[in-house]
Formats: C-alpha cells, structure tokens, sequence
C-alpha cells in the first residue's frame, strides 16, 4: 500500500463523498482530514448538491486556491464544499491551517446557518460585518429567554383603563393590545415600548348616536388594522390613528367577527347572514361576499395565507361552513346531535371540536381535522368525556395541535397520530384558553389562573392568578399577554350611582403584560406571583414560601 493509500484509508467512510473531521494522532501532533477517496468524489458531490445562495454573491478573497492535500481547488469551489458543513465541523476546519481558518470562517457560510437556524430573517448578509458572532449572540439570547420563561424572570405590567367600566374583549398581534369595554370605548397599548401612552380610539357618531354608546362585544387587530363590534351591530375599522375608517352596520346583534391575520378582510355574522367585507385597490371599503346560512353562526374564522377572494370558516350549531366566492353553500361538516364546541383554522386544515348528547352517548367527544382543499376529514383525536372549550391550531409548531377540556386537561396531539402525545391536569373549572409552541404550553382556566408548562417534561414551570376567567392568551419567544375578562357585564353595585364613570376593581376584569427579557437583578426581577388580598389568611410565594398574603409590608 503506498502512502497516499494510507492516508486515505485511515478516514470513515461518508454520505456524500464528505465525511466528518476526525482527529488523526500521529506523534504528538493533531492532522485533521476533511474527506475520503479522490478529489474527484469531492467534484462530484459539490455537482450533485448545488445551492443557489452561492451564485448571488460574488466571492473576492485575498486567497485564490484552497490547498486540499495534493491539489490546489478554486475558491469557490471549496466554498461550496463547506456549505455542507455545520458550525461544530466548521470549527474543526478553522483548526487545519490559515488557509482553512479563512474558509472556514466566510461570511456566507455564517449567514447561511443564521438564516437556517431562524434568526435575522429579515436581514441582508451586508448588514452585518461578523455573522460567526451574530449567531452566537442569538443562540446566547435564546438560552436567556428559555431560562428567564422558565424561572419567572421579568417584568410584569398591568394594563388597565378605569373609565372603561368592565372589560368586554382583548385581543393582540405582535405585542399590540386592543381592548373594549362596556363603555363603548376601544384601548390600544403598545407593549413593546412601555413608555407608550394608550390611546382612546374614538369610534365616527352618527346623527342619531346621542347617548351612552353599546357595549364593545368583540375587537380584533392585526399588523395594519383594528377592528372593533358593538351590540348594536356597528363595525368600525380602525387604523392605529384615533379615528375609524369605515363603519357600516347590521340589522341584529353581532354573533361572531373575524380579521384576516394579514391585510384588511373582515367577515361579520349576524343572524342568518356572514358578511365578508375589505376595501379594493382605490382604498374604498366593499362588501366583497354575503353568505346566507341555515343556523345563527357560533365561531367564525378567515383562512390564512388565501390567495384571490377571502375563504371563511363558520361553525353554525352542528354544522361547520366552508364559504367561498364561487361555492357559497359549501358544508365541510354536518352531524346532527353535534353541536360545535371550539374552532381554529390554518392555511390548509380545520379543527374543531364536537360535542355529543342524547342518543350519541357511545361516541366520546372529539376533535376533528379536515383539509380545506379536499374536504376530506384527516383524523378524528380525542376520547373526552368533557366538552373542547378552545383549540389551537394556527399558532402551533407543525403537525401539533393543542387543546383545552371542561375535564380540566390540556391535550396536546400529533396531527399524524390519534391519540395525544401529553395529558395536563391544569385547572379547576376547566380550560379556556391555550397556546403552545416546541417547548412549552401556556393555558388560561375559568378560575382565574394562568399556567406555563414545560411540554417535553409534563410539569408546571409557574402559575398567575386573577379573579376572572382567562379568555385571552397570546405569547411569542419574550412576552406574553394574557386577559381575565368577567362574564358578567353589568354586576350588581358596580357604581354607586349610574352616572359614575368607574367601576369595583373586583368588577373591571384585567389585562398583564409580561416581559422576559429585561436585564434586571434577579431578586429584582422575579414576577409576583402572590396577589391575595390582606382578608385571605395564606398566601404562597414560589421562591421565599411567604405566609402571609402579601409580598411587600
């Protein structure tokens, strides 16, 4: 055997013609071999694989060859050999000689595996001068915010607005908060900045609007519109200015609203009739599409990420719509004695939970899938004695899907399996609302109580309590918002008299504003989690075990 064959004989073998960088000990010195067999095999690997990132950039290096043992390649060439390498072989590479350390250390390899990892999507590679470092601080603030979630590091912030009497709904996008009360006044907070002053969004009065204004039965917001519905049947599209845009209104109350989680689609249901509503390409708002249906509508939802005319969900008592355009009375689910107890959408499924009674006592309580293109049902999950109260599809990580039960469980499944991958005993009143992403749940109960769940370990990392039930939860990787809304409006001694402009504390219901990322001392910033009142005589804090209720004398 000659030499050369010794030397290509001591490397593993590899999938691809390039294997991984093993240490070779001869002597007392490290000689660190990228790959086995000929260059030839190499030459063809980097054919078999092209990746079109590399021909956008123009490469200008000081060094024109690459020494790969006894031949001399192309710059670029051995660019495009790396580009199949991760960080931990990359650095073994930078350990071979000085040639190798600038190769392996290119800026385009770097941001290659930035972008592939998930961060800085929406950069360019001129917009940063080391993307090696870049990525490392990302995985860094990771690792914080993962820790900080976990051990209740943060700041926490209320968001209330006395004037507003008693809460009536919330929703958020991207840290933005809208609130409406039953003052008939809309609220928005920008968490993001936490010196933002809210402003009130004042709704266009009509000429016969004289008098208190409706109570605020639903709002919604999304990146470029707020949209807020009264009892009366008034629709205002708000932009973030104070004034609305458009108004137009229905003759009943206002079952159910919807917004498009991208531009200006708004679909309202009221009596027998959804109406789809978005402005054209001059900026005039039209109604777009009418859809009479044969029940009063109970959940309402527009598909994501639909090219052309806008498709609406609606759950109707035990039938479940698909409304589009070209087939307005299209039925996707229809099982009479199965009412529809929860409703979510994403761009190409819906899930919904069923509930049976009666004669259909044999059949448990489900969640069922079905694909919007085909209309085909994908999988029946669930054997629940209690009702689905709330579902999360949309937001989930791929092929997951999360659930909340009046049994008190949290269920998260696996769209490709039946059964649930985790069962959480989480509240006491049953489950209202639920969100999750690849490590953690967080759910909100009747109670008042707001959980954070560790999902691969089954366990409950903290808990917050407040006195009304949890009807809204939304979170990204930093922050997270949740809403205890009462479900009674008007609550006997509210106000003293029917011209006071506040309502009881215990009455107006609340929304918190959590913040993970803060730098702050750790004594100083741990949440507080004990908010009894001075009448209760415990109380419990997770990090000092207070007896007494209250954190601060």
């Amino acid at each position: 055997m000659t030499h050369r064959e010794q030397r290509v004989a001591w490397v593993p073998s590899c999938r691809c013609g390039v294997s991984d960088v093993v240490p070779i000990r001869k002597g007392r010195q490290n000689y660190f071999c990228l790959f086995y067999g000929t260059v030839r095999a190499l030459r063809i690997c980097a054919l078999k694989k092209p990746n079109k990132l590399f021909s956008l950039f123009s490469f200008q290096n000081e060094i024109n060859e690459v020494p790969f043992f006894d031949i001399q390649l192309p710059y670029e060439l051995a660019l495009k050999i790396f580009q199949y390498l991760g960080k931990t072989e990359l650095g073994r590479c930078a350990q071979v000689s000085r040639t190798w350390k600038v190769l392996a250390e290119d800026e385009v390899l770097w941001y290659r595996l930035c972008q592939q990892e998930g961060y800085l999507l929406d950069t360019s590679i001129s917009d940063r001068s080391c993307w090696k470092l870049a990525l490392k601080n990302c995985r860094a603030r990771e690792r914080t915010l993962k820790t900080n979630w976990k051990n209740r590091i943060g700041a926490v912030s209320q968001l209330q607005y006395e004037l507003g009497k008693i809460l009536c709904d919330v929703h958020s996008c991207d840290g933005v908060v809208i609130a409406g009360y039953t003052s008939g006044e809309v609220r928005l907070w920008d968490t993001r900045t936490w010196d933002y002053t809210a402003p009130i969004l004042e709704p266009m009065h009509g000429p016969g609007d004289a008098g208190p204004q409706p109570h605020v039965s639903f709002v919604r917001i999304n990146s470029s519109l707020a949209v807020a519905a009264y009892e009366d049947g008034n629709v205002w599209n708000l932009m973030f200015g104070r004034e609305p845009i458009h108004r137009y209104q229905h003759n009943q109350r206002i079952q159910a609203l919807a917004l498009a989680s991208e531009g200006a689609t708004v679909a309202t249901a009221s009596g027998f009739e959804v109406k789809v509503e978005s402005p054209n390409d001059r900026g005039f708002w039209q109604t777009t599409a009418t859809f009479e249906i044969q029940k009063l509508v109970n959940f309402l939802n527009l598909v994501p990420d639909v090219t052309g005319s806008p498709v609406t969900v609606a759950a109707a008592e035990d039938i479940v719509y698909l409304l589009k355009a070209e087939d307005p009375g299209k039925i996707l689910h229809s099982v009479y004695g199965q009412p529809v107890t929860c409703l979510d959408v994403s761009a190409h499924e819906a899930a919904f939970g069923v509930k049976t009674f009666g004669w259909l006592l044999n059949e448990p309580n489900q969640i069922l899938l079905y694909n919007l293109e085909t209309s085909q049902c994908l999988k029946k999950m669930g054997n629940s004695i209690g009702d689905f109260t709330c579902v999360n599809l949309q937001n989930s990580p791929p092929n997951m899907l999360v659930t909340g039960n009046k049994d008190r469980r949290v269920r998260v499944f696996d769209l490709r399996r039946s059964e649930s991958l985790c069962s959480l005993y989480a509240h006491q009143l049953g489950v209202s609302a639920v969100q999750m992403d690849d490590w953690k749940i967080v759910s909100g109960g009747e109670e008042g109580l707001v959980c954070v769940w560790d999902q691969r370990m089954g366990t409950k990392l903290w808990e917050m309590h407040a006195r009304h039930p949890v009807r809204h939860v939304w979170f990204n990787s930093h922050s997270l918002i949740t809403a205890n809304i009462p479900d009674e409006k008007t609550p006997r001694g509210a106000s003293i008299t029917d011209d006071d402009l506040t309502a009881h504390r215990k009455h107006r219901g609340i929304i918190y504003a959590y913040e993970f990322s803060v730098d702050q001392l750790a004594v100083e910033s741990i949440l507080p989690i004990c908010r009894s009142s001075y009448d209760e005589v415990t109380g419990y804090n997770y990090n000092i075990g207070l007896a007494v209720p209250y954190d601060n004398i």
